[in-house]
């Protein structure tokens, strides 16, 4: 949970300084890259569970 409450205070940071400096946020659209972020991370849990079935 630490982890989690790090990671937003530190992109609310980011964000905030990006906004001060006036440039653009270093981040996709909200809805695409949301589902960038859940394909990149349910396409490693696939490979990970092809790689045990090929294993054994």
């Amino acid at each position: 949970m630490k982890e989690i409450i790090l990671s937003i205070v530190a992109g609310m940071v980011v964000g905030l300084l990006f906004k001060l400096i006036k440039l653009p946020l270093p981040a996709p659209p909200v809805l695409p890259g949301v589902l960038g972020i859940f394909g990149v991370y349910f396409g490693g849990v696939f490979a990970d569970y092809i790689l045990k079935m090929l294993g054994k």
